[in-house]
This record gives structure tokens, sequence and C-alpha cells, in this order.
């Protein structure tokens, strides 16, 4: 099942329970990875992002009942969600669950595993991590995941700076400019069959 995502920017007057979840789920007939799918929220606030997540999940999963997290990016882990006529228990592993990867159980289906992207993330960079972790050839963790897209984002820095500075020198060598002023006279150099 694929959910739609939106990476249209926030407008102010919205508050983050009414704007889309953006989020993108491997298809149902692809085969068992490591990430179900990938999951983008606006804060790093549960409360706030979790009730809208799990109304959209519901339905595709059956009642989501429990989620786990790692804390290290959460600063504050309610033992309890209420979520549209239902409550979610929220839990926490440290060293046992990967720091970027939200846990979800659900009692009818079974476990499902979501990348978590920052929610700082620039759009064209969530994106691609949303395409990596659907994608049916994948094999990454959620923190693979995460360090595959920071080693693109340093390289992809890394060539728009060498690109300008290859410019740079360029026009410093002459580069676009370089042209034979007005009325110089250019001479010719003999070949060695000349010379002799």
């Amino acid at each position: 099942m694929t959910a739609t995502i939106l990476l249209t920017p926030a407008v102010e007057e919205r508050t983050p329970s009414s704007l889309p979840t953006r989020l993108v789920l491997a298809p149902a007939d692809t085969a068992p990875a490591l990430i179900d799918g990938a999951w983008w929220p606006r804060s790093r606030d549960l409360n706030a992002e979790l009730p809208a997540l799990i109304e959209v999940l519901d339905p595709l999963w059956g009642r989501i009942t429990r989620v786990t997290v790692n804390p290290t990016f959460w600063p504050v882990i309610p033992r309890k969600v209420p979520v549209h006529g239902h409550v979610v228990h929220v839990g926490w592993f440290e060293a046992e669950q990967d720091p970027h990867k939200l846990l979800l159980l659900s009692y009818t289906v079974g476990r499902w595993d979501l990348l978590v992207i920052p929610p700082e993330t620039e759009p064209a960079t969530a994106a691609r991590m949303m395409a990596t972790a659907t994608d049916p050839s994948r094999s990454l963790t959620a923190t693979g995941l995460i360090l595959e897209a920071e080693r693109f984002r340093t390289a992809a820095e890394a060539a728009a700076a060498w690109d300008s500075l290859r410019e740079a020198v360029w026009d410093s060598e002459g580069g676009h400019d370089a042209r034979t002023p007005t009325g110089a006279v250019i001479g010719h150099v003999p070949t060695s069959a000349e010379g002799t």
C-alpha cells in the first residue's frame, strides 16, 4: 500500500494536525525489508505528531496499539497518546532500537518499522530518502538511510563548491572575457622547419 506524500511548505496559520501527513509506505506486494516506509514529521513533539500518523495507518494496517521510539531525538516521550477513539501506548528503547526508526504494533496485523526523517530536513533530501526507504531493492537500516542521505548531501555540496572554484579560477585567468585586445599584433611563431 502506498500513501501519498505532500511536500508543500507549511502554511503558518495551520496547526500540525491539520496538515497532510508526510508518509510513504512500501508497496504491500514487496518482499519484507528492514524498513516498511518513511515518515517525515513536522516537529519532535510526539503528542502533536502521532495522532495524524496513526489516523492514516489504522485503516491500512489495523488499529495501531503501541509505538516505540529511541529517546535520542524525542525530547518528551508520553506514555499514552489519544488517537480518534482509542489510546496508543508509547514506549522507548535506547540501545535496542535504531534512533531514526519508529516501531508500530497492531493487535490484528503485526509490526512495522518506519524511517523517521528529521523534521528540519530539506524537502529535496526528504523526498530522496522517502524514495530510497521504499525502493524494493532496499537493504539499509534507518540509520544507514540517514547516513547515506548525509553522504549524498555532502558530496553534492562539495561538487557545487568545486564547480564554483573552477569558475572563479577560469574567470581570474581571463575566462569568458579573454579576448585579443583591440589593435594587438599577433606574431608568427616559427616552426622547427622554418627556424633552421
